[in-house]
């Protein structure tokens, strides 16, 4: 593919080539099997910007505190009806100013809001130093003021996050949490308080679905993926259902392997890296993580 002389039938083949959603630049060859490489001349990666599902945030309350479930669910009415929850977004996702989060020291004797989460979801939870940041922190902080009570951030990783909760270690979970039955057998869910999706992360050369309008057409290219390809996703969350696929959740699955991760910084880098093909994250994760490690390229 190096001569001169082949460079123009090269590129009609490829334009031939292209699928209704996907298609060729002079910085990817097609792999012939709806996958594309990326050369050298295109480094870091990018979000996909298509919704692949629509879910709901709420926070995992313990079945055996059925008070703090009422007042849980009426201090997210409150944020959400005088715009204090829209000024907290706003800090992460527009132009305002984050504000640290400080965790008590565990101690039984006192009164305490103990709260599970796993800081490695920007924008939702995530640490600098001894500090903690994220929409859920500064909502936590808030809420366990309302209570009247210390804030105490148990971190853990996320498929533990439920479970504490359900075992009674910790009051409740604020970890960017989709709802669904399955977590249900470990938490009450609050009233939602916010709506996320999917995004796929793909390398920056990649041009495959540069031209997907919707989750069909996305879809469609990962459905044509062999055994042999690999997706990251962070484990226990919904990427992983959605790769693997759940009844419960109503996903069909991937043909691809899923490779689960500790947190989606770690799968993005692997993507990087070569050894695996695609990302599906949270969507406002996917956007800190691509921005964060595009940054360091």
């Amino acid at each position: 593919m190096k001569k001169k002389l082949f460079a123009a039938v090269l590129a009609s083949v490829m334009v031939l080539s292209m699928t209704a959603c996907g298609g060729s630049d002079n910085k990817q060859e097609s792999t012939g099997d709806g996958t594309a490489t990326e050369s050298t001349e295109s480094k870091g990666v990018k979000v996909v910007d298509v919704d692949l599902t629509n879910e709901e945030y709420a926070f995992g309350v313990d079945k055996n505190q059925p008070e703090l479930q009422e007042q849980v669910n009426a201090f997210v009415k409150k944020i959400k009806e005088d715009g204090t929850l829209d000024e907290i977004c706003n800090k992460y996702f527009a132009d305002g100013e984050p504000t640290a989060v400080k965790s008590a020291q565990l101690d039984t004797s006192k009164d305490q809001l103990i709260v599970a989460t796993n800081a490695a979801f920007e924008p939702f939870e995530y640490t600098k130093g001894e500090d903690y940041y994220g929409i859920d922190m500064e909502i936590a902080a808030m809420l366990a003021d309302e209570l009247g009570q210390d804030l105490v951030i148990q971190n853990m990783d996320f498929d533990a996050v439920c479970l504490s909760v359900g075992q009674q270690k910790c009051d409740i979970a604020m970890a960017g949490l989709t709802v669904n039955e399955e977590r249900k057998e470990y938490v009450t869910f609050s009233e939602p308080y916010y709506q996320a999706s999917q995004r796929l992360i793909v390398k920056a050369g990649d041009t495959a679905f540069d031209t997907c309008k919707d989750a069909a057409a996305v879809e469609e290219i990962l459905n044509g993926l062999k055994a042999t390809d690999k997706i990251g996703v962070q484990a226990g969350t919904t990427g992983q259902y959605y790769v693997e696929g759940s009844e419960d959740w109503g996903f069909a699955g991937l043909p691809a392997e899923c490779v689960p991760y500790k947190n989606g910084s770690l799968a993005v880098q692997d993507l990087i890296n070569g050894n695996i093909q695609y990302v599906i994250i949270d969507a406002a994760p996917a956007k800190c993580i691509t921005e964060s490690i595009n940054a360091m390229q």
